[in-house]
């Protein structure tokens, strides 16, 4: 029987909506059980990846659950965890849990499973609108200065036009320090084309937190400018369908990323940089600050940094920022981050031991 990536068939695209919402959208699964869903649409495996984009398991997560909750509750802070790989040729289904009903918070744990077991983990809280009193105590991380406009900074990544999002890379903050804690990475990011009115805050909510995951862990290679751009560990084995097309495809991609880490002339490593065996996510953190005074669509800023690696992990904090400088969410994430080590050949004496 030949795999299937989703469910049920996958409607047409709808064109009244974005295409991160046309990615994102899910499929109520009542007649199974409550507060049930799965992916309407394939996911997708960034080549080199061990399994699909966890930005879509993050985002998919958050959309089941603001499902569940009264629209005048908006999410205040989500954390998960990445327990397996998620296979791209198979569906997820989405389980809510309604842990708590308060009159001012609420909480939702959601997992996600593919085969009978939990890939992914997540435990959302919501806050009622308005609760927080008629005084509050209030501060933000300001926008940081002299930042290089979207218009004016080069399309990297996601800017070829085949993914949900745009990304603009800036070039990396105090990049000559001898110390990686010090050092910035940075770029603009938005959704592409038009969120709709019908998707409301949840929509763009979503959509954050989708672009969230964009480069997180891969931050701390970067400080410490380490080769990532190994072959891509999702090939297809020759004989198989479009295996030359989908080949092409993936070599494309990782040009492309090369080229947006500036690594002409050396794109193929010839200076020996120690190269990474392994860098995968473990958990993942938000916290949206103004859930409500943002659109995803347009231009917002990220800047990331790595306060911590060792014992063969790293950890990164981001701010993401509103075009007008308002903070709107800050988000950590820890990921296991080992470098490849070279193997040493076994004896004939040695592998008779």
């Amino acid at each position: 029987m030949s795999e299937r990536t989703t469910l049920v068939k996958p409607p047409p695209l709808d064109p009244s909506k974005s295409a991160i919402e046309n990615v994102l959208e899910l499929t109520e699964l009542s007649a199974i059980g409550p507060d049930m869903f799965t992916n309407t649409r394939p996911l997708w495996h960034p080549p080199g990846a061990r399994g699909i984009y966890g930005g879509a398991v993050i985002a998919q997560c958050l959309a089941a659950a603001q499902r569940t909750v009264p629209s005048t509750f908006t999410v205040h802070s989500m954390h998960c965890y990445f327990v397996l790989a998620g296979d791209a040729t198979i569906p997820v289904m989405y389980y809510v849990e309604h842990v708590r009903e308060g009159k001012s918070f609420a909480t939702r744990t959601v997992q996600a499973r593919q085969r009978g077991k939990a890939i992914f983990t997540t435990t959302m809280s919501f806050v009622r609108e308005n609760s927080g009193g008629k005084k509050t105590v209030e501060h933000a991380v300001p926008l940081p200065g002299n930042i290089v406009p979207p218009e004016s900074s080069p399309s990297m990544g996601e800017e070829d036009g085949a993914g949900p999002f745009q990304s603009r890379r800036i070039e990396i903050l105090n990049k000559g320090s001898s110390n990686p804690h010090e050092k910035r990475t940075r770029q603009w990011i938005k959704a592409r084309g038009r969120i709709s009115e019908a998707g409301g805050h949840q929509a763009h909510l979503s959509a954050l937190a989708y672009m969230s995951d964009s480069y997180f862990i891969g931050t701390v290679s970067r400080v410490h400018d380490l080769w990532r751009f190994g072959e891509p560990s999702n090939q297809r084995k020759p004989g198989e369908d479009s295996a030359a097309s989908e080949m092409k495809a993936r070599e494309t991609y990782m040009r492309r990323w090369k080229e947006s880490e500036g690594l002409e002339p050396d794109a193929e490593n010839h200076q020996g940089r120690p190269e990474i065996g392994m860098m995968v996510s473990l958990d993942h953190s938000i916290y949206f600050h103004e859930p409500r005074k943002f659109r995803a669509d347009e231009w917002m800023f990220t800047e990331m940094h790595s306060p911590w690696s060792g014992s063969g992990r790293g950890v990164v904090t981001q701010h993401m920022f509103s075009g007008d400088g308002t903070l709107i969410a800050t988000c950590f994430q820890e990921g296991v981050v080992r470098l490849k080590e070279e193997r040493v050949p076994i004896t004939k004496k040695e592998s008779r031991l």
